[in-house]
């Protein structure tokens, strides 16, 4: 398992499956383990993903400062992780709540960035949240599922703050619930650093008109990618925030959740692998 040092000698490990091209990647949680994001659907057979373990998570050291969680603090370690893999500018993947940390990357370190995949990723980092109306409109596309009527209280409750998280409302997060997505969903409580999670987006993590200004200026080409099925974003957020880039295109998964990658391999790979290789999508994005 390769290893590196950050700036205050916490030791990150890293994870490289497949070929190719390199492409590093950020998962999301916030704070949750890389092994989740597996091989992203098979993306392996198009490009080397090398996969952070940010600190505190996975294979990663638990940082003797607690406070370097904050999402805003852990941009140094991606920018050491470039530099340790000896990369001049690199392509970036970040799912979900990587994805404002990739958002911050992108602001403070331009010049590095070649090519930026955000794959369900709501922009906390732009101050575009997704509501709990957001969530609950994605909710009641699933009206016809088997589980919804036990599903949706709960998960209502929750988005009101009236009620716990309850693993009776994961399969929101699914565009297919199915022995797959549910042996997915059950690895994340070991994967999950929730202490770490608590503090990402602590107070002072995000500068929104700041960061808005500097990827307005972005020169690397950006793909925001939201599911069907997804209330955290829905296809909408991510279409405004795709607005907030002078170069950057957003595509809608057709039937997918929150882990696209799960819900149809095939459709996500081939869209992700033609957005990092220029080239057009041989699949339509049903936007």
């Amino acid at each position: 398992m390769p290893t590196f040092t950050a700036t205050d000698g916490t030791e990150l490990a890293y994870h490289v499956r497949g070929a190719g091209k390199p492409l590093v990647v950020l998962p999301g949680g916030p704070m949750r383990a890389s092994a989740y994001l597996d091989d992203l659907g098979g993306l392996t057979a198009h490009r080397r993903l090398i996969l952070l373990d940010l600190r505190g998570t996975g294979d990663s050291a638990v940082p003797a400062d607690r406070a370097t969680y904050r999402c805003d603090r852990l941009v140094d370690d991606v920018e050491v992780l470039r530099a340790h893999m000896g990369f001049d500018h690199m392509d970036l993947l970040a799912h979900s709540a990587g994805g404002s940390l990739a958002l911050l990357y992108a602001a403070r370190y331009p010049e590095r960035l070649a090519r930026l995949a955000l794959i369900t990723a709501t922009p906390w980092a732009l101050d575009m949240p997704a509501t709990a109306e957001d969530r609950l409109a994605a909710a009641q596309l699933r009206k016809g599922e088997p589980w919804f009527e036990d599903a949706y209280p709960v998960f209502e409750a929750w988005l009101a703050g009236t009620g716990d998280f309850d693993p009776a409302f994961e399969p929101f997060f699914y565009g297919r619930w199915d022995a797959v997505a549910a042996e997915h969903s059950a690895l994340a409580d070991e994967q999950c650093n929730d202490e770490a999670a608590d503090l990402y987006f602590a107070e002072g993590a995000f500068d929104p008109p700041t960061t808005r200004t500097a990827l307005a200026a972005l020169p690397a080409p950006v793909l925001v990618l939201a599911g069907e099925l997804d209330g955290g974003p829905r296809p909408d957020l991510a279409r405004r925030a795709a607005d907030v880039f002078r170069n950057a295109e957003s595509a809608m998964q057709p039937g997918a959740g929150h882990y696209p990658w799960l819900d149809d391999p095939e459709w996500f790979v081939d869209r992700v692998a033609a957005f990092l290789d220029g080239s057009s999508p041989s699949l339509p994005s049903a936007e």
